[in-house]
C-alpha cells in the first residue's frame, strides 16, 4: 500500500535535508516532485492542485516553526495536507433506535458480500453489536451462498432469503424479523453490476425509499483508482451515500483513490479493508494512514491490535522471562501466534516508525511458508526441549527434522536465530512490557529475518 509514493516522497525529503533555509526554487522543484508522485500514485488531478497549492502557501509563510529544519517542515505541512484531503474520521451512525439498518451497495468484483462478513465481525466483536446478515443479491445465487457461509465462520445469523423473492420484500420481512428476534443491526448485502446502470439504481433507490436505511455504505475497489472515483460518485448522486468501504488497500494499489475520495464525494471513508481475512478490516483514521504513507509509523494502530491480542498478564509474565532470560521456544512459538492474529508481517512492519522499507521488501507469501515451517519445527519438539533448547543434542535434532519435513541444518538455523533473538530481546526489556515492545525491538534489533522477509 502507497510503497511507490512513499518512496518518492521520502526522496524529494531526503534532497531538503541539508539545506538551512528553503528559497521559493527549493519549495517549487520539491512540489514538483511532489505532484509527480500523486499523479502517479492516481490522485485526481484537482486534489493534487489544491494539495500542491496549499503546501506551497505553508512552505514560503509565515507559519514556517524555527526550530525545524526546511525537510522537516515540508513533511509537517505534507503530513497536514494528506489529513485535510482524506477528511475526519467518521463513525458508524449506530445510535438510532435497533434495528439500525446498514446498507451495503457497489458492483460486482469490488468485494462487497466480503465486506459485509467482515463488518459483521467488526460490529460483534468491537461494538458488541448483534448484527443479522441479510443477502439481498437475488441474481447471483452464489452470493447468498457466500453469505450463508461467511455467517457460519463467524456464528453470525443470516436471514432466509432466495432467489426469487424481490429485494425489497427481503429487507422488509428481514426488518420485521429481526426486531422480533432482538437483532440491533442489519447488514443489507445488494446486488451487485459489472457497471453501473439504470436498472441497479432503480432497484437501490426502491430499496432505500421503502427501507429507510440509517446508513448505506459503498464498497470500493482501491485498485482500480480513478474509476473507483467516478463508481463513488455515481453511487452518490442516487442514492446520497453515507460512507465509504475502500478495500484491497493491501495490494498493489497505487492509493489515489483513498486521496481522491473525500474531494470527489464529500463523503468520508469510514472502513478500509486490508487482507482478504474476516478480521481484516480497519475504522479509517486519515491521520494515521497519513504518517504511514510518510514513512512515520502508525503507533495507535499497532498498540490498539496488540491490545486485543495480548492481555495484561501475558505481558507481565513475558517481561519477567525476558528479564531473567528464561524466554523459551515454546513462548517463542506463542509470539508467533500473537503475530499472526494481528494482521500480516508486511503491515505490521508499515506501522512501526521507521521500518516502513523492510516492510517493502517482505514478500508475504514466503514469510507465511516460513513461519509455517518454524511452527513445524518447535511442535516437532517435546515439551522439555521447548522448556529446554540446551539438551536438544545431534540425535533429537534428527529427530525433530525428520518430524518436521525440514533438515537438520533447518533445526541448527532455527535453534541459531533463536539464540540470538534471546540475546536481543534481552537488551531491550527497557523499552516497555508486554510482547509488542520486545516484538518491535527485536525487529529494530537487526534479528536476522527468514527468506521473504528481508
Amino acid at each position: 500500500m502507497f510503497d511507490s509514493l512513499s518512496s518518492k516522497l521520502e526522496g524529494t525529503f531526503r534532497r531538503l535535508k541539508g539545506q538551512v533555509k528553503l528559497s521559493e526554487k527549493d519549495v517549487d522543484a520539491a512540489l514538483a516532485d511532489i505532484k509527480t508522485a500523486l499523479l502517479e500514485a492516481d490522485v485526481n488531478y484537482q486534489v493534487v492542485k489544491k494539495f500542491c497549492e496549499n503546501v506551497r502557501k505553508k512552505s514560503l509563510g509565515k507559519a514556517v516553526q524555527k526550530n525545524l529544519n526546511p525537510g522537516q517542515m515540508v513533511i509537517k505541512f505534507v503530513h497536514e495536507e494528506l489529513i485535510s484531503a482524506m477528511g475526519e474520521h467518521v463513525d458508524l451512525n449506530l445510535n438510532n433506535a435497533p434495528p439500525v439498518v446498514l446498507m451495503v451497495v457497489g458492483l460486482q468484483g469490488s468485494g462487497k458480500t466480503t465486506s459485509c462478513g467482515k463488518l459483521a465481525k467488526y460490529l460483534r466483536d468491537e461494538r458488541k453489536r448483534r448484527p443479522l446478515l441479510v443477502p439481498a443479491d437475488v441474481y447471483r445465487p452464489a452470493a447468498i451462498e457466500q453469505l450463508k457461509t461467511l455467517g457460519k465462520q463467524l456464528d453470525v445469523e443470516v436471514f432466509d432469503s432466495k432467489t426469487e423473492d424481490s429485494p425489497v420484500d427481503i429487507a422488509t420481512r428481514a426488518e420485521e424479523y429481526a426486531r422480533k428476534a432482538g437483532f440491533d443491526t442489519i447488514i443489507l448485502d445488494t446486488a451487485g453490476r459489472l457497471q453501473i446502470d439504470s436498472a441497479l439504481m432503480d432497484e437501490l433507490v426502491d430499496i432505500v425509499e421503502n427501507l429507510e436505511p440509517h446508513e448505506v455504505l459503498l464498497v470500493a475497489d482501491a485498485m482500480t483508482g480513478q474509476e473507483a472515483v467516478n463508481v463513488a460518485k455515481g453511487f452518490d448522486e442516487c442514492l446520497d451515500i453515507d460512507g465509504i468501504v475502500l478495500t484491497k488497500l493491501d495490494g498493489d494499489a497505487r492509493g489515489g483513490a483513498a486521496l481522491s475520495m473525500k474531494s470527489a464525494t464529500e463523503k468520508p471513508i469510514k472502513f478500509i479493508g486490508l487482507g482478504e481475512k474476516l478480521e481484516a478490516l480497519e475504522p479509517f483514521h486519515p491521520d494515521r494512514l497519513a504518517s504511514r504513507i510518510l514513512g512515520m509509523g502508525d503507533v495507535l494502530t499497532l498498540i490498539e491490535k496488540a491490545s486485543k491480542t495480548i492481555t495484561l498478564e501475558d505481558s507481565k509474565k513475558l517481561q519477567k522471562k525476558l528479564k531473567k532470560n528464561e524466554f523459551t521456544l515454546q513462548d517463542f512459538y506463542a509470539q508467533l501466534q500473537t503475530l499472526k492474529k494481528m494482521g500480516s508481517v508486511s503491515s505490521l512492519m508499515q506501522m512501526i516508525p521507521g521500518a516502513g522499507k523492510l516492510a517493502q521488501g517482505i514478500d508475504e507469501g514466503l514469510a507465511e511458508k516460513e513461519f509455517k515451517r518454524i511452527e513445524a519445527m518447535i511442535l516437532s519438539m517435546t515439551p522439555q526441549e521447548r522448556e529446554n533448547y540446551s539438551i536438544i543434542d545431534g540425535s533429537r535434532r534428527r529427530r525433530i527434522a525428520n518430524g518436521s519435513g525440514t533438515t537438520v541444518e533447518d533445526i541448527n538455523k532455527l535453534l541459531k536465530q533463536f539464540t540470538d533473538m534471546r540475546k536481543v530481546m534481552k537488551r531491550v526489556t527497557k523499552m516497555g512490557p508486554g510482547a509488542l515492545g520486545s516484538l518491535a525491538g527485536m525487529m529494530k534489533g537487526g534479528m536476522k529475518l527468514p527468506p521473504g522477509m528481508r
